[in-house]
């Protein structure tokens, strides 16, 4: 009887100490996840590392370096305009401004997790020769604003809002496009639904529909369970910033979208799941379209399908400027 006791106990304090440093191994990597690190090499895509640093990133994290700005605005246009955007709390959002006249449309880029502006150059000259606008955004923490973390769409979307409230005070264009990338998309549809942003259309690229899930599917694809890893970092994740990460879902934000909408996504999406950005479309209230991109992961969609890409958003232009 006293061995099966202490058997017993032994498998509780066994069990216990496992939950303390799993826990741990979460809090931590929660962390690096939403703070760049000063320096060092950024650690690969998941779904391209090799066994030994998929264990070594499940051991110590991630690292993110802060993303730098290393190309120049001339690189956009000749024409384009460095500007520096207030944002909530004092926060200085850095943006690149090219203008092709007040009776233009504008279309405002908001880039992805641990990008910056300059990773949106292909898609913003795109719409430049089409006669647009663009307004290439850096969220805190990137390329040239302030700070030095993210938080995979939510604080960001105060920066979206930030944005949309100094282009209209600011700028006279016919109408306000937002368009974003995989975390842009998300930031685009918080901004929407907890900030009243009405833009007059958006193109939202690679949106995952929960926090938990895009998490999940981190870990699917370093090919480890799940649970309750995710659950976990989504805890530790919200409690370092004082937000509750599980509320944190896209799929809920695009209820409040009623302008028109362009959704496109990868087929073979491994970190935001074709069924996810579906969910998000069947959500969103107003008028929209899907697009899915096969044999196509998380990247972009421009590089993969050029002339699919052009001839969905040329439509959709169409369409925003038929309604105005």
């Amino acid at each position: 009887m006293k061995r099966v006791r202490k058997s017993i106990f032994i498998l509780v304090v066994l069990m216990f100490v496992g939950f303390v440093i799993l826990n741990v191994l979460a809090y931590n990597h929660a962390y690096a996840m939403t703070h760049f690190s000063p320096g060092g090499v950024r650690t690969g895509k998941p779904e391209q590392l090799s066994a030994l640093s998929r264990l070594k990133v499940l051991l110590m994290g991630v690292n993110l370096p802060r993303p730098v700005t290393r190309r120049l605005p001339g690189e956009l246009d000749p024409t384009c305009k460095e500007l520096t955007i207030p944002g909530f709390h004092d926060i200085k959002l850095s943006a690149w401004y090219v203008s092709h006249g007040d009776k233009t449309p504008l279309v405002i880029f908001f880039h992805g997790y641990g990008a910056e502006k300059s990773s949106q150059i292909r898609e913003a000259k795109v719409f430049l020769d089409m006669g647009l606008s663009v307004l290439l955004v850096d969220f805190r923490g990137c390329g040239g604003s302030s700070e030095s973390y993210a938080t995979i769409g939510v604080l960001e979307g105060e920066d979206v809002a930030s944005v949309v409230r100094f282009v209209k005070g600011n700028m006279h264009h016919t109408s306000v496009i937002l368009c974003g990338q995989s975390m842009g998309a998300v930031s685009i549809l918080r901004a929407v639904h907890d900030y009243g942003v009405k833009p007059d259309g958006v193109i939202l690229e690679a949106v995952f529909d929960t926090m938990l899930n895009t998490v999940r599917n981190r870990f699917h694809t370093m090919g480890v369970p799940s649970f309750p890893s995710a659950e976990l970092l989504v805890f530790w994740g919200g409690w370092q910033w004082g937000f509750n990460g599980f509320s944190h879902n896209p799929v809920d934000y695009a209820s409040s979208l009623t302008c028109p909408a362009l959704f496109m996504h990868g087929a073979d999406d491994p970190r935001a799941k074709l069924i996810e950005g579906e969910r998000v479309f069947d959500a969103a209230a107003g008028p929209k379209e899907f697009i899915k991109f096969d044999h196509t992961g998380h990247e972009s969609y421009l590089h993969t399908h050029p002339v699919e890409w052009r001839a969905a958003v040329q439509t959709f232009l169409k369409r925003i400027a038929k309604e105005d």
